[in-house]
């Protein structure tokens, strides 16, 4: 049987997201991220679309590299006004029952003790239906607004995230034990003491000597989303990710990235159907072929190349605003975002991208690619990709709000269906269990579940 191809929704907290420009467009409603009926509505029709998750970005700076000033981010709302994500998942979950929420934090600017405690908060609020998208962050504006001169280097950002891991494991799986919570009213014992572990970590960037302050949730970790696709990025994904999100502009980019993670999760013990893998896209349909194709071509007249080479400027942290918008660009290598220019080498080594191509490309719908056509145009897209790449799914961005993903559900989906190529309903459970169908919490093999502490009888012997 052929595999089910996979939706999640790539949304973001503030107006511009990943097509900046688009927010003029006159049927765009973007402008309303304020108000929470826009996300119940977003929620209801992507419940209604039978998606697996809406996966929020997020970000703690801004983009300030092009021409070293935050004034273009401001002014083509380049992911700015950007609010918390976190806040949205009690109204999307409180109008849904199923749909999942993969939320971006960045480990590097927030203790895990309290971040602990947020999610378990979260994962209790939705019956099990949280995810973290575990990011280290790439903006220097975000580190020098906490305090730092400037973010730590890539690779010790890394280092960093593997003992914040290791903290959380301790303090989600280990700290309560399952028969710790009693609510016994006649004997007045709420909590058995003697079933929750101080975890006394004591390591290079943390010091956590206490216990977690939650009772274990449906999943007790939440599910673990990973975007990195650096090596050493590959690498984290394949040690602690169930899914994983790529971007790359070209079957041949995405492949190299799902054979590698392929691999290194191979290397680290696992079976590679425990990670997800989901492409990052974006889907312009219609009733017929000629009225998406006549969509496609309104959207490319908002596209706006300065506010896309503000962007990309913050994604790569190499300030576009000095090169012509003639020349070639090579792969940079940065602090910031070391594959955001060599996927577009990659793509094709023969094609030597301009800055223009590259703003013009990534203008609508990010570095994904963008599929045009009716319904059965976007299928045949969409398997071959799926068929030719190895990935499992797409992580869809939108042109317009909320008119992109309407048109997906409305179009798209049936199509699929029809082709036993897209699920028909959702399966009773926590997300993890609704993707892997083996329970809410992490499998035994996972690194979060090997992660021990030393309990109370171990530090009396």
């Amino acid at each position: 049987m052929a595999t089910l191809i996979r939706f999640n929704a790539f949304q973001m907290n503030t107006p511009g997201h990943q097509s900046p420009g688009l927010w003029r467009h006159p049927r765009d409603n973007s402008h309303a991220y304020t108000s929470a009926q826009y996300w119940t509505e977003l929620a209801r029709l992507l419940e209604y679309g039978l998606f697996d998750a809406v996966f929020l970005a997020d970000v703690l700076g801004v983009y300030d590299v092009y021409q070293g000033s935050a004034d273009t981010a401001l002014k083509h709302g380049i992911q700015l006004p950007l609010n918390d994500p976190l806040a949205l998942v009690p109204l999307m979950a409180q109008v849904t029952r199923h749909l999942g929420f993969g939320v971006t934090c960045a480990l590097s600017y927030e203790h895990p003790y309290p971040f602990a405690r947020r999610m378990s908060t979260l994962d209790h609020l939705t019956k099990g239906r949280i995810g973290w998208n575990i990011v280290t962050g790439y903006l220097d504006s975000a580190a020098r607004n906490l305090g730092l001169q400037q973010q730590l280097s890539h690779d010790e950002r890394y280092d960093l995230a593997d003992e914040y891991l290791d903290v959380v494991y301790k303090l989600w799986e280990q700290s309560w034990d399952d028969q710790a919570v009693r609510r016994d009213k006649h004997l007045g014992v709420y909590t058995d003491p003697a079933h929750v572990h101080p975890i006394q970590h004591h390591g290079r960037y943390f010091d956590v000597p206490g216990f977690h302050l939650c009772e274990p949730s449906p999943q007790r970790t939440p599910l673990l989303f990973q975007a990195g696709t650096s090596t050493r990025g590959t690498a984290f994904a394949a040690r602690h990710a169930e899914c994983s999100f790529v971007s790359g502009p070209s079957k041949k980019v995405v492949k190299k990235y799902v054979d590698d993670i392929h691999a290194a999760v191979i290397a680290e013990g696992r079976r590679t159907d425990q990670i997800l893998i989901y492409a990052q896209a974006l889907i312009i349909t219609a009733e017929t072929s000629a009225a998406a194709h006549e969509k496609y071509q309104d959207y490319l007249r908002y596209i706006d190349i300065e506010a896309s080479l503000t962007l990309l400027s913050g994604w790569t942290g190499v300030d576009f605003s000095r090169f012509p918008l003639d020349a070639t660009i090579d792969y940079i290598d940065s602090e910031a975002g070391r594959s955001a220019l060599a996927s577009f080498s990659a793509a094709d080594p023969d094609k030597r991208w301009t800055v223009r191509e590259a703003a013009q490309f990534i203008g609508l719908g990010g570095r994904g690619p963008v599929f045009v056509g009716d319904a059965k145009e976007i299928a045949d897209q969409l398997e071959s990709w799926v068929d030719d790449t190895g990935i499992d799914g797409f992580n869809l961005a939108f042109a317009l709000s909320h008119e992109t993903i309407s048109d997906v559900v409305t179009f798209v989906v049936p199509e699929l269906q029809s082709r036993q190529r897209y699920k028909t309903h959702y399966t009773e459970g926590s997300l993890r269990h609704q993707l892997f169908g083996l329970g809410d919490q992490l499998p035994l093999n996972h690194c979060g579940k090997r992660t021990k502490i030393k309990t109370k009888e171990i530090l009396a012997a």
